[in-house]
């Protein structure tokens, strides 16, 4: 990970940065175990014995609660000072594909540590359980044994809740859930936002000549902001919106939307969909005479996935997302630590470790402060350049990739640098 500077990208000596939501963790690591560096990551985490908390009277709101001075929290193998990092995760989630991406998380987040060659920082995985009370008590406890900065939640309810703890601590927050409404000052959202992603692809489709657009999307949360993000970003690129359905989570349902937006005649059309939901919108489309040969099929970064390449009808299709070369790099280290693949949202803890590592050399409880993310000049990590704006939101430099009978193809390169002249006529 390494500051981006205003025209070109530093990087520290070993720093790098699924889509949807976690391997049992044992709970006993869940509830008292730390992490920290100094030998390579193994298969999946120790557990170790819950650290028994002391009686201790709380400092006033707003003051962050220093390390214990006894050195309680302070592992054996530590001859300096730790840099305390908690990491807040749906451990215990009772859905197991959540378990695994938290799992998958946490590990990404021991790699990133290792990687960085600093001995001195302590990781400090607590159990979210998944739920709003949960996350109150694992920051709360986090907060207590000394961490300077939190990483996590996963869940936007979660993150919600948990910066009411560091909040009153004047504690940063890095989380992952992608939900803007939870973002704020000091609460940074590292996360994949489909709003960069459609406005980036939507950006290079009117480069290439696309004028008149269409969208098909879910009738959930999630197709309400990729429909106002998509006219938005129609609208900023001089294009016209010809027509936009909205359409139920079942393939049946699908249908007759589909036939509607048939009815009129545009240039190119999003789907904002993946896996299985693509597989059954997608070829409804040249089955209604939507020819992909003259229209040009547009994802969001949920087509980030292998499984889109085994769809005939999005073939020669574009969508916006990291560059997925400097991703493979992480992906493969991942793989060869711990014997699995990591899901697509691994990166971020690996990224949020590596950012704080950039910032480690300031005084303790000086170093990380509400503000000391947003650099307008950005960062640079596993999935490219990014950087934090003031009200705790994130904009990507992302590439646009075409997905092809071989493989994802990068057609327009993401931006290495944040400054205007870079990023014009992408």
């Amino acid at each position: 990970m390494g500051r981006v500077g205003p025209l070109v990208i530093t990087w520290t000596k070993a720093g790098k940065l699924a889509m949807v939501l976690l391997a049992a963790f044992a709970l006993t690591a869940c509830q008292g175990g730390t992490f920290p560096f100094g030998s390579k990551p193994a298969p999946g985490p120790q557990p170790t014995a819950p650290i028994a908390m002391p009686s201790q009277t709380l400092p006033p709101p707003g003051m962050p609660v220093r390390p214990d001075p006894a050195g309680l929290f302070t592992p054996p193998n530590f001859t300096g000072e730790p840099i305390r990092i908690g990491l807040l995760l749906p451990l215990s989630h009772p859905n197991s594909e959540v378990r695994s991406v938290a799992q998958a998380l946490l590990d990404a987040a021991q790699l990133a540590a290792f990687e960085t060659g600093n001995r001195q920082l302590l990781i400090m995985p607590r159990d979210t359980k998944g739920t709003p009370d949960g996350a109150i008590a694992a920051a709360t406890e986090v907060l207590n044994e000394g961490a300077e900065v939190v990483l996590g939640p996963l869940f936007a309810q979660t993150v919600g809740a948990a910066a009411t703890v560091t909040r009153g601590r004047n504690i940063p927050m890095i989380a992952f859930s992608s939900d803007r409404a939870v973002a704020g000052p000091g609460i940074y959202l590292l996360s994949f936002q489909p709003e960069e992603e459609v406005r980036r692809v939507v950006q290079y489709a009117r480069s290439q000549g696309r004028m008149s657009y269409a969208a098909l999307v879910p009738q959930t949360a999630y197709g309400t902001r990729i429909e106002s993000s998509f006219r938005q970003a129609v609208a900023e690129n001089a294009g016209f919106v010809a027509a936009v359905q909205s359409y139920p989570a079942n393939q049946t349902g699908m249908l007759d939307p589909v036939a509607a937006l048939a009815q009129s005649q545009f240039d190119a059309v999003l789907l904002p969909e993946s896996g299985v939901g693509l597989s059954g919108l997608a070829p409804l489309l040249p089955y209604n005479n939507i020819d992909p040969r003259q229209v040009k099929f547009l994802g969001t970064g949920l087509w980030d996935d292998p499984s889109v390449l085994k769809e005939p009808s999005v073939v020669g299709g574009w969508f916006a997302a990291p560059d997925p070369v400097t991703r493979r790099s992480f992906a493969d280290r991942f793989q060869a630590s711990y014997g699995y693949q990591p899901p697509r949202i691994a990166s971020l803890s690996y990224d949020a470790v590596s950012l704080i590592n950039s910032y480690s050399a300031g005084r303790p409880f000086e170093r990380f402060l509400l503000t000391t993310f947003a650099d307008p000049n950005g960062f640079a990590g596993v999935d490219g350049i990014f950087r934090f704006r003031n009200n705790g939101t994130i904009e990507r430099g992302l590439a646009v990739v075409e997905v092809t009978g071989s493989g994802f193809t990068v057609v327009s390169p993401a931006p290495t640098t944040f400054q205007p002249s870079t990023l014009s006529g992408l």
